[in-house]
This record gives C-alpha cells, structure tokens and sequence, in this order.
C-alpha cells in the first residue's frame, strides 16, 4: 500500500476540529493542518496567500499558484500535508480542482493530484444539541476557542448577547445533521473509506485517538503519548442551562 502524503480533516463548526488540527501540528511529523481553502472565493485565496493575481495569465494558472502556497502552508516543516475541509467549503473547493485538473474521473482523483495519495477523517459530533448551542453561543460571544491554560486563541466580532433562541438552536441542529449526511453521502460516491472518529472520542482519548491517525499516515504513533491537548472545552453554566431549557421546551 502506498504510503499517505496527506490528509483531509471533513468536518463541521464546533466538532474539536481545532484541538485535532493543534494536536497534529504538534507533533511535528503530521503538517500543519488548517482551513486552507475556507472563503469560496478565489480574490480571497490569492489574500490569504498575500499573492497577486496580475502575473497570472488564467484562472487555471492563478489556481495553481494557490494550490502550491497551500501545500507550503499545510507541511508545515514535514513531508505531511494537512487540510481541515468544513463542510460548507466543499463545493467550491472541488470545483476549483475540476477546472485545475478537468481530465480526471473523479474528486478523489484531483484530491490525490493535488496533494498526494490521501487518508479522509470524519470528524463529527453525535450530540447535535450541544454542538448547535456550542456554534450559536460563539456567533453570539465571539469567542470562538481558548488555549488550555484558559487565555483565549480566537476571538472574532463584537460581543453581544441574544441569549436563548429554541428556534435557532433546533434549526442549527439540523443543519449539522444535514452536513454529516452530506458527507457521507460524497464518501460513498467516492467510494470513500474514512477514518470515522467523533468529537466525544477524541475529547475522552485524544493520545489515542491522535496515535491512530500517525499509524494510518505511516508515522511513528508513540509521538501521540508525548502531546499535550492545547484547547480548552468551552461549555458553561450558560451553555449547560440552554441544554436543560431546551431539553424541557421540546419534551
């Protein structure tokens, strides 16, 4: 079997996504993983990458430029490239490889075109209501992810407070199933075996979890027991009495 030169994090907001991406990059040997295409927007690429889309004679010719800063980019210092692939990118993304590479036969074909034979991770999370009131209480707080020691990673917009809202927390949950459907759904047509891991596992065994993905990438898995987890969970009394509200409003 040949050996993975690079890995797609498939996932969704608020499903331990960042703690995996920091996990793998800490090790050293895994790349640098990271949301690499996020903006369905090629003028928003060519920012990301401080390119300039002048010396480019064509869409394709620009595309491929992207397509090697991002390589840079998700190695990091390793022969490994990482991606986390959100599942609201997707469509664009694949389209942007269509038109890079239009005689392959299918999305995994360009995938492993554009970055090597490649293993898939899905990454979800079982429990949608808490993963909805995770997502809707960092639109509402802005604060998005903390470092282990408590000190905040990101924080984006300004803070403001719409509190409890069942009806954007029921729709948020099926939005969420929705991309877990999708997902598989785009795993089957690729005839896509992934590693299926959810955010409870790796929260519950992060080392462990981590150690299976170096093994199925051909890297040393003992490195796994030597990485510390670098986020902090984010659930409050806040978040955990909008649980026990909605639990009650929908009983």
């Amino acid at each position: 079997m040949t050996r993975p030169k690079s890995y797609i994090i498939c996932t969704s907001p608020r499903s331990g996504s960042t703690m995996l991406c920091k996990l793998l990059a800490a090790t050293k040997v895994a790349g640098h993983p990271a949301s690499l295409f996020h903006q369905p927007s090629i003028e928003a690429w060519l920012k990301d990458y401080a390119l300039d889309a002048t010396p480019y004679a064509s869409r394709q010719a620009a595309l491929a430029g992207i397509l090697e800063a991002a390589r840079v980019r998700g190695r990091g210092e390793t022969d490994v490239f990482g991606l986390r692939l959100q599942r609201g990118s997707v469509a664009f993304f694949l389209d942007q490889l269509r038109i890079l590479f239009p005689d392959r036969p299918s999305d995994v074909a360009r995938i492993e075109d554009a970055f090597g034979p490649t293993i898939f991770i899905f990454l979800s999370r079982r429990d949608k209501l808490d993963q909805a009131i995770s997502y809707i209480r960092a639109e509402q707080t802005g604060l998005w992810h903390r470092n282990a020691d408590g000190t905040i990673l990101e924080r984006q917009g300004i803070r403001r407070e719409d509190g409890f809202d069942l009806m954007a927390i029921r729709a948020q949950m099926a939005e969420f199933a929705g991309y877990d459907v999708a997902w598989r759904s785009w795993f089957d047509a690729q005839s896509i075996r992934p590693l299926d891991l959810s955010y409870e596992q790796l929260t519950q065994e992060p080392q462990r979890h981590l150690a299976d993905i170096l093994r199925a990438l051909g890297e040393d898995s003992a490195i796994a027991q030597t990485i510390p987890v670098q986020t902090a969970k984010l659930a409050d009394e806040i978040s955990r009495a909008w649980r026990a509200r909605f639990v009650s409003e929908t009983a």
